[in-house]
């Protein structure tokens, strides 16, 4: 059985760390969080930025706006709230209707804690950015708190979303892995993965990575979030994958809440 890596317990100590820090500098921080139209998976991680604000003393505010708002309002809109606040974060996917990278690129470099906007992320690319995505920052800290390896390892990612795989998929290349990336036009992505040490996934379809995409040993990081019936679910089919893998991210409790640990420890580096 496989050791379970716990994020939620890591999450707790970095914000511990984050609140000491801001009491004692006597920081004064707000986060913008701006969501366009109704996404249940947005929701959540919406609600655990407020919780986790809340705990280390940052100001959040929630800026929500409906889905079929004008590309030119909703510059506007951006534009002020970039203004008025410590750090901004949209909520992705945005509509279609919208050019994701224009509103991105509105974010000034010193108040992007998502690492979102095409300055901030091709600094990131080039590896000189102070910060990283909050996904790959949350990977690196799971595996340094459980002395977990990755250069020279066989990476598989599984997905190639700009929150989750892009990001995780570029940090592990930067470390060294030999690193191969997984996609919905993959042919036969389960033997891809049954080569990987480490598996790295975030579609958000619950069940995708199942035992026999899983060789004997191996890490897997499950970054999927999918709500289902009021449940959260991942991509790994756990109970399956955990008597083969060597440790495991669960879902909830894994690499969620702290990816939102390391949001607010991101915009906490922006400000010092």
């Amino acid at each position: 059985m496989s050791k379970i890596l716990d994020g939620k317990k890591l999450a707790e100590i970095l914000l511990a760390g984050l609140r000491r820090e801001i009491s004692r500098k006597k920081l004064k921080l707000a986060l913008a969080v701006v969501q366009i139209g109704k996404n249940p998976a947005s929701e959540i991680f919406v609600r655990e930025k407020r919780k986790a604000c809340q705990k280390v003393g940052i100001s959040f505010k929630e800026y929500d706006f409906p889905k079929n708002i004008p590309s030119f309002r909703l510059e506007k809109e951006i534009k002020k709230i970039v203004r008025g606040n410590s750090g901004i974060i949209i909520q992705l996917p945005l509509p279609k209707t919208i050019e994701t990278e224009n509103i991105l690129d509105l974010i000034s470099k010193k108040k992007d804690p998502d690492v979102l906007s095409g300055e901030n992320f091709v600094s990131f690319l080039e590896g000189k950015s102070s910060v990283l995505p909050p996904v790959a920052g949350a990977i690196k800290a799971i595996f340094k708190a459980y002395g977990i390896k990755i250069k020279g390892k066989k990476v598989a990612v599984v997905g190639t979303g700009r929150l989750t795989g892009f990001p995780a998929a570029v940090w592990a290349l930067q470390q060294g892995a030999k690193v191969c990336v997984i996609n919905a036009s993959t042919k036969l992505p389960s033997r891809l993965t049954g080569k990987a040490d480490i598996i790295i996934s975030g579609t958000g379809k619950p069940g995708l990575i199942r035992r026999n995409w899983v060789k004997k040993g191996a890490v897997v990081i499950d970054c999927g979030t999918k709500r289902i019936k009021g449940k959260i679910k991942g991509d790994v089919d756990f109970s399956q994958v955990a008597k083969k893998a060597s440790f495991i991210t669960p879902v909830p409790g894994g690499i969620g809440p702290l990816t939102v640990a390391v949001v607010l420890e991101n915009l906490v580096k922006l400000n010092r």
